[in-house]
Parts: structure tokens; sequence; C-alpha cells
């Protein structure tokens, strides 16, 4: 009699577990950009729901772009600020980014964005030797620090913190995090053209494959120069074909990516940079690193970066586009 009562529950959960997940496109905004995200699951769950309500808690914790953030807060002075989780996660990363890098990624180099007009705020009307010795003054990650209660020390009142170059990337890493504490464990989150990977895409049976998008990509048409191959990883990019500003005044052109070093605003020979890195997080922070150290840095740098592997597109001595692939990268892309 038992066995005629646990064979037919026992096949209905053999049933159950057999079942197939389904393939799940979910779309929105999020930190100033658009997501696409692919995802399998078998659970009914208002997904879309709980993806914003990341996006929120990031925004709420590093947004530059929202008054009453923390990161807002503490730029404009307050000290009593105490911040949370995803503060202390984005300025780890950047931590370990601006050693490695020699102080050429920065996420103090607010003033000099804000100054050069890529912040929220109007540029300076001149920027010459003397101002930037002047601004300089407010660049330097190792003027701040958190402190054991959770507020952050500034040497300087005007250190402006911009995480930018970092906290996209990071917040797509907590949109996977999410998924993940739902239970699914094959997706590809793409936002604002910066991935991250999980498992596999089930109805291919392979690797997500993914565009590196063309210097000279147009931005209602975009076109793309190589695939490569993804799975449990992140991957960023970085350009200054899009992303410049011209002087209204003087005619001259301002690049996005800023030298930490320096405060120069102008390009290196490298023209973009893609990273792919166990995070989307730190891929987003050496992709932007590498715009400013340039071919030459970059590729020293990478040697010592077992687990960064990169694509740069860069001008040679004749003008003409080239570019550089780590040989991990190589190995990633589709022959």
């Amino acid at each position: 009699m038992k066995k005629l009562i646990f064979l037919p529950f026992l096949f209905l959960l053999l049933c159950c577990e057999n079942k197939e997940p389904k393939l799940i496109f979910l779309q929105g905004d999020a930190f100033g950009t658009t997501y696409n995200i692919q995802f399998y699951s078998n659970e009914s769950i208002d997904f879309k729901k709980g993806l914003d309500s990341v996006i929120a808690t990031v925004n709420h914790s590093v947004s530059t772009y929202i008054p009453q953030s923390d990161i807002s807060k503490i730029n404009k002075g307050d000290s009593s600020v105490v911040v949370d989780s995803i503060f202390r996660e984005v300025f780890k990363i950047s931590k370990e980014a601006n050693k490695n890098t020699n102080g050429y990624f920065d996420p103090t180099i607010g003033v000099l964005r804000n100054a050069y007009g890529f912040g929220d705020v109007k540029p300076l009307k001149k920027i010459d030797s003397t101002t930037l010795d002047s601004l300089m003054k407010y660049v330097g990650f190792h003027k701040v620090k958190i402190n054991e209660d959770g507020t952050v020390s500034k040497a300087y009142p005007e250190i402006y913190f911009d995480f930018n170059a970092v906290a996209k990337g990071f917040g797509i890493d907590c949109l996977g995090r999410y998924l993940e504490s739902k239970g699914v464990k094959n997706y590809l989150i793409e936002l604002g053209g910066e991935i991250l990977t999980k498992g596999e895409n089930l109805e291919k049976n392979q690797d997500w494959v993914v565009g590196i998008e063309a210097v000279d990509s147009e931005l209602e048409n975009r076109s793309f120069e190589a695939t490569v191959k993804l799975k449990d990883v992140g991957m960023a990019s970085s350009g200054n074909y899009r992303k410049f500003r011209i002087d209204s005044l003087t005619g001259k052109k301002y690049v996005h990516t800023l030298n930490p070093l320096t405060g120069s605003a102008e390009k290196s020979d490298v023209t973009s940079s893609t990273v792919i890195a166990p995070t989307c997080g730190v891929a987003d922070a050496y992709a932007t690193s590498f715009m400013a150290l340039g071919l030459e840095k970059s590729k020293e740098l990478l040697k010592n970066l077992p687990n960064i592997e990169a694509y740069l597109t860069y001008t040679d001595s004749l003008n003409q586009h080239q570019f550089f692939a780590t040989e991990g990268f190589k190995r990633l892309m589709p022959k």
C-alpha cells in the first residue's frame, strides 16, 4: 500500500525537477541609460520590480546625479553620512584599481570632470596651468578614507567623489546578484553596452556571444568589429569616439577620459578599451584606466593582472587604426 502512494509522488517530483526553464526578456531604464536582460527561470516572480528596487538602492548610494544620494551629501561636505555596503564595495574596487594603475584610476577626479564640463555643473570658462594646479590639490585617492564608524573623511572639503567609472559596472553586478538570489543560474545582462554573464545560453547550448562595438560605429546604426564568448564574467568598454566636448570659445576638444596625475583632458593613443574581468565593476574600472594609460603602459600593466583580459584599439604613428588583444581575450574570440 505504501508503494502505491510513494511511487506516484516520486514520479511527480521528478517531473517538476526536469521541467525546462523558460527564457525571459526584460527591458528598462537604469543609471542614465537602458538595460536588456535575458535569463532562464521557472519562478513566477515579479523580477522587474525586484531589479528596479536594486537600481534605486545603488542610485541612493553612489549616484552623483541624485541630490539626496549618499555620495552627493558627502560631496557637499556632510561628514555625518554613514555609507552602506554598496559605497564600501565601490570604494574597495576603486582603491585596488588606483593602486594597480599607480594612480591613473582615481574617483576623486570629480573636480576635474566638473571643470571640463563632464559633470552636472557648468564648465569653467578658462582652464590653464594655474587653474589645473589649484584643482589638483583636490585630486588623489590617498586623501580620502572610510572610517571605522562608516563615515568618510576627506583631506579637503572640496574633494568630489565621482564613481561613474565603476558604479555602473558594479550596479550591473548587483542586478546579477539579485537574479542569482532568486535561483537564476543562466543570464546575460546588458546595460549601457556593459555586460555581465552567468552560465550559458541554454537555447543554443553554448556560452553567451556578444559584440565589440567598432570605433566608427554610428549611434543609431551600431556596428561591431569583433565578437567574444563570455561565461561567468563581466565585460565593459570605454572610448573617446563619442564622449567629448568642444569649447565654444577656443574650439579645443576635451575628451571624457581625464589623466588624474596631470589633470589633462586630452586623448591618449588608445581610442577604445574593452575589458573582461570576474565582475563588471572591475572590468569597468580598468576599461577607463587603459584609456588614460595609453597603449604601452596598459600592456605592461596587463602582464601583472592575471584575471583581466583586454581588447584595445589605438592609432599608430601613421594614424592608422590598429588593435591589441591579450592572449586570454583572443581565446574567447570565435574563429
